[in-house]
């Protein structure tokens, strides 16, 4: 008893250090949290029913060896005599429960921070301010204001919102007065601003997008907890996913591999006690000494750390900002070899940007720059800042930008579609080519041929010209076109040493495409698409045997999004392109499918690396424990046990203690993940085999020598 007591505490005391070590060595905030801890430690003990183990065949062979251990200590209690020690009995079945309890703590934890997560989106959404009218009644409400600040969360359907220019749309609504410009570039992909107003096809407005100018009267479309990032809050909060093919496959390998050790492990008995009675000598080897074989020969590391890695990498993706819908879309994202990226908000900035200015009729430059400038001080949109700031690299005084509280300025109209500045009996006017050519004829102006023919042909390369005019005499053009990001070239670079083919998709011209497509680096383009295209494009790869990603979010993009084995939406995109993607993206970023491939490829790399770790630490085991288990009925066995283990019990004590403790210590990898590096599938193999392979098999006889000295001292 005086043996049990004191393994007791040397268990007490490895459980406490490992765990602490494996929650201070974890970097992610959300895992160090106390209340996800004690959680975790409660479910653990939960998952223990059988119901629950039986899913996982290699753990499940754990759990049947420790009730078999269990009841093998209590008969020994009872003084029967079960072959070794009472304490070591007992020792044997408390460190296989623990074995059981950390494989749980593992995938509790990963639930614990899913369910942390939705928490935090819970939070954010309670963020959103919105204007609801005191009475259901749209009339006059742009000039009576009569409207009180609420929570969107506290908006019913039908209820009536008012929103003005810089206002964020709180949720999905119908116009019903008001016309104004939105922007909608993370909903459709356009970095030009739409206009939407009462009846027809664009009356609809979508929550998280933003409203430019003037105002709308609007009617809620859905209840709260009806709408899609509800419903992914209470699918992240259950923790549930279905085992992704590849985890499917690799239970199978683990599963044949149990059954071969156990069929083994079975034959080993009647194989001992027969050799015992042959050569009338020696001891049979103990049903405890077996199942501590067992449990030391399957692969219970790689088998107890399973599930939290598909958890883990649905936990990672949310880290992300990024709901997956399953975790074979997770999974999928690190096998995608081909890549079909929207160009707007992806390859290209979000939204246009001033590149170039064209005088006519022998305006002078500068003096056409000054004009664009002082028309665009008070311009808050993206496209305005962006003049403001190429004027400056023309070396303005201070005379040309002129005294702006000498300034009344006009601002950008979704009716009249322009803006400008009036001053010192000087009005200039900037906006779309259309509306300042309508301006300057209704004022005896003229627009000369030479600025149209420009207009055209800024047009026809696909980026948008905006006339200028002072005092009804057109100056010249402002050309606003997309920015190819400075950093995308060498994502692509990266993607491309990855195996990862880049197709750039865009509504653009094929002349407009052809170029921006260059100079992003990517592999292909797909310009003037049609849903149909972008539907038989994924198609033809998929059949070509690639797996494909693709980012959407609007209602075309539906067809595509469905069909892709990785289709991610934007959050601020409509409900059908949602409802058809795997993954929904909370930022509604486009660029973040270049971030999901890379965590998909992490998930598949933590898996691949804890396998082969798993796989290569069971040779240490085997020196420990197969010549205890024969050192009665084998002697000339002693001579494999090279680390000079210092009794058969201890060395089995060891490697099963070492097994177990190996779990808690690796769940800080299987949370957070190999680190990720662009390799090719040859050099991650290579790395996988001399950093986990090889530390696999060392770090073992490490960690049971020093078990065993520690015993020893015990």
């Amino acid at each position: 008893m005086h043996i049990v007591i004191k393994n007791m505490h040397a268990i007490r005391y490895y459980y406490i250090r490992f765990l602490k070590f494996a929650m201070s060595s974890h970097k992610v905030k959300l895992s160090l949290d106390k209340r996800i801890v004690f959680n975790a430690l409660s479910a653990s003990i939960k998952k223990l029913n059988p119901i629950y183990q039986v899913k996982n065949p290699v753990m499940f062979v754990v759990y049947l060896g420790s009730i078999l251990t269990s009841g093998l200590g209590i008969l020994s209690l009872a003084g029967y005599s079960m072959g070794g020690s009472t304490g070591f009995i007992i020792s044997v079945a408390l460190w296989l429960w623990f074995t059981l309890l950390f494989a749980n703590f593992a995938e509790s934890i990963a639930e614990g921070r899913s369910k942390a997560q939705a928490d935090s989106l819970r939070n954010a959404k309670k963020d959103v301010t919105a204007k609801k009218l005191r009475a259901n009644n749209a009339s006059n409400i742009a000039k009576s204001r009569d409207f009180e600040l609420v929570n969107a969360t506290v908006l019913r359907k039908n209820d009536m919102i008012f929103i003005e220019a810089g206002d964020i749309i709180p949720c999905d609504a119908e116009i019903i007065e008001g016309c104004a410009s939105v922007d909608e570039s993370a909903i459709t992909g356009e970095s030009a601003p739409v206009i939407r107003e009462h009846g027809g096809d664009s009356s609809s407005i979508t929550g998280g997008t933003k409203l430019l100018s003037d105002w709308l009267v609007a009617k809620v479309a859905v209840n709260p907890g009806e709408s899609f990032l509800d419903r992914m809050i209470s699918m992240v909060e259950g923790a549930k996913r279905q085992k992704t093919p590849n985890e499917i496959a690799l239970s199978i390998l683990l599963t044949a591999l149990t059954i071969v050790f156990l069929l083994v492990v079975v034959t080993l008995l009647p194989m001992s006690v027969y050799s015992v009675k042959a050569n009338h000598s020696g001891i049979p080897i103990t049903i405890t000494a077996l199942v501590a074989l067992l449990v030391c020969l399957i692969p219970t590391t790689i088998g107890g750390l399973l599930s939290a890695i598909g958890v883990a990498g649905i936990g990672r993706m949310m880290e992300a900002n990024v709901i997956a819908t399953s975790g074979s879309a997770v999974e999928a994202a690190g096998d995608v070899d081909v890549l079909l990226l929207d160009k707007t908000g992806t390859i290209t900035y979000g939204n246009r940007q001033a590149s170039n200015f064209y005088p006519v009729n022998g305006v002078d430059k500068k003096d056409l720059v000054k004009c664009c400038y002082q028309s665009s001080l008070a311009d808050e949109t993206p496209e305005g800042k962006s003049i403001v700031l190429l004027a400056h690299k023309y070396d303005l005084t201070k005379e040309d930008m002129g005294d702006k509280s000498q300034m009344e300025f006009v601002e950008f109209s979704a009716q009249n579609r322009m803006s400008g500045v009036n001053f010192e009996n000087t009005e200039i006017r900037k906006g779309a080519a259309d509306s300042i050519k309508k301006y300057v004829l209704a004022h005896n102006g003229k627009c000369p041929v030479e600025a149209m023919d420009i207009v055209e042909s800024i047009s026809s390369r696909g980026s948008t010209p905006l006339l200028v005019a002072k005092n009804y005499q057109v100056l010249g053009v402002i050309e606003l076109k997309d920015v190819v990001k400075e950093s995308i070239k060498e994502k692509f670079d990266e993607l491309r040493r990855m195996g990862i083919k880049t197709v750039m998709i865009t509504g653009d011209n094929k002349l407009t495409a052809a170029a921006i497509a260059a100079e992003a680096g990517v592999d292909d383009y797909l310009a003037e698409t049609t849903p149909e295209a972008k539907l038989f494009k994924i198609r033809e790869y998929q059949q070509m045997g690639h797996l494909v990603a693709m980012t959407g979010d609007g209602t075309n993009d539906a067809p595509a999004l469905a069909q892709a084995d990785v289709a991610v939406a934007m959050n601020s995109g409509t409900q059908a392109a949602k409802e058809a993607a795997n993954m929904v993206d909370l930022d509604s970023s486009p660029t973040k499918l270049i971030q999901i491939v890379e965590i998909g490829k992490q998930m598949l790399m933590t898996r691949g690396s804890l396998t082969t770790f798993s796989i290569s630490n069971d040779i240490a085991k085997y020196f420990a424990i197969i010549p205890a288990v024969f050192a009665s009925t084998y002697p000339a066995l002693n001579i494999l046990n090279i680390m000079h283990l210092k009794t058969p019990e201890s060395a089995i004590l060891s490697a099963v203690i070492f097994n177990a403790l190996i779990i808690v210590a690796l769940i800080p990898l299987a949370l957070k993940g190999v680190k990720f590096k662009p390799l090719s599938a040859n050099q991650l193999l290579l790395r996988n085999f001399l950093i986990y392979g090889i530390g696999g098999v060392i770090l073992p006889f490490i960690g049971i020598k020093l078990i065993d000295m520690i015993l020893a001292l015990l």
